[in-house]
């Protein structure tokens, strides 16, 4: 059974960063893409960004230049470097692993950006 495991949520002042880490285990397959999705108060579960096995990346505009994703596939672990924190990114922040059968979310993590 694959799990997923979020840290590193938190408060921050705007343009502050925080750096998220999902830890993966259970994998039975080397080919997988990751992302990181959010969800915030009253909205949709949006897609943040998006990273293949090949570490080919994909963004939401609205975070382009402000947040890096990238993997350690010897710790079966992704990032998510978030830079110039603004306060509509205050959101739950989820992890997702999409296999070629199916996709695991992680619990969440929470990130306020607030002053």
């Amino acid at each position: 059974q694959v799990q997923l495991v979020e840290s590193g949520g938190g408060s921050v002042q705007p343009g502050g960063s925080l750096r998220l880490s999902c830890a993966a285990s259970g994998i039975i397959s080397s080919i997988y893409t990751m992302a990181w999705f959010r969800q915030a108060p009253g909205k949709q579960r949006e897609s943040v960004a998006t990273i293949t096995n090949g570490d080919t990346t994909n963004y939401a505009d609205s975070v382009k230049g402000r947040f890096t994703i990238f993997r350690d596939n010897a710790k079966n672990t992704v990032y998510l470097q978030m830079t110039s924190l603004k306060p509509e990114d205050t959101a739950v922040y989820l992890c997702k692993l999409q296999t070629a059968l199916r996709p695991y979310w992680g619990q969440g993590t929470q990130v306020t950006v607030s002053s």
